[in-house]
């Protein structure tokens, strides 16, 4: 009963989570929810999320080198090279390059809506008037469209012509990066190998902002 949860109760429900940052996740999630409930009248109780301490948090810092990312991307599915590349290009967060568009290319840019934020961006496909690298990738994801007979409005999608989900892509990097583990494991390099086996395609972003210059 919703009435019956304690502050000392999600206390409890903190320390015994595994996962220590999902934990202070799920508990925010459930101070909004007591929120509502308290608006739609269900509960007059206060809410018992409120001045619950939160798990020590530590900013991810992780930079996927060169050596990491070849490793990877060898290894990669071809939609997951697309989806790397377009990744690094244009900086933005997975379910966004998941979510771009053909019809999203207009006027020498690159329109993108970020999930996240609701943010609207412009991205250019000329640099000092010559085209740059991502007007180049998103030409050849246009052509694949058309030789593959794309229906969907998608940019990343598969050799059959199907979308690439989160969970798609989710599979197709967890196996890249593991057979690219046991590849560096093969030739006794283990640091390589424990630095692949920490890389996540979210790191792509940050690796972006701190190599593109333009």
């Amino acid at each position: 009963p919703i009435d019956a949860i304690t502050p000392q109760i999600i206390a409890q429900y903190r320390d015994k989570r595994s996962g220590k940052v999902r934990a202070n996740r799920e508990i925010a999630l459930l101070s909004h929810i007591f929120n509502m409930a308290r608006e739609w009248g269900i509960t007059e109780k206060e809410n018992p999320a409120t001045g619950v301490r939160k798990n020590k948090e530590r900013p991810r810092d992780f930079y996927a080198g060169p050596e990491i990312w070849d490793a990877v991307y060898r290894r990669a599915a071809p939609e997951l090279r697309d989806a790397m590349d377009l990744a690094y290009l244009t900086g933005q967060r997975p379910a966004d390059v998941l979510s771009m568009r053909a019809v999203d290319c207009v006027g020498g840019h690159l329109q993108v809506a970020q999930g996240k934020t609701s943010k609207k961006l412009r991205i250019q496909l000329e640099t000092s008037g010559q085209l740059n690298e991502l007007s180049l990738l998103l030409e050849r994801l246009l052509q694949q469209r058309k030789e593959r007979g794309v229906r969907n409005p998608y940019l990343i999608t598969t050799e059959d012509g199907r979308h690439v989900t989160a969970s798609m892509l989710r599979l197709r990097f967890d196996g890249a990066r593991k057979s690219a583990t046991e590849q560096a494991l093969e030739t006794q390099d283990k640091i390589l190998a424990e630095q692949i086996r920490l890389f996540q395609f979210r790191d792509i972003r940050p690796k972006a902002a701190s190599e593109i210059l333009d």
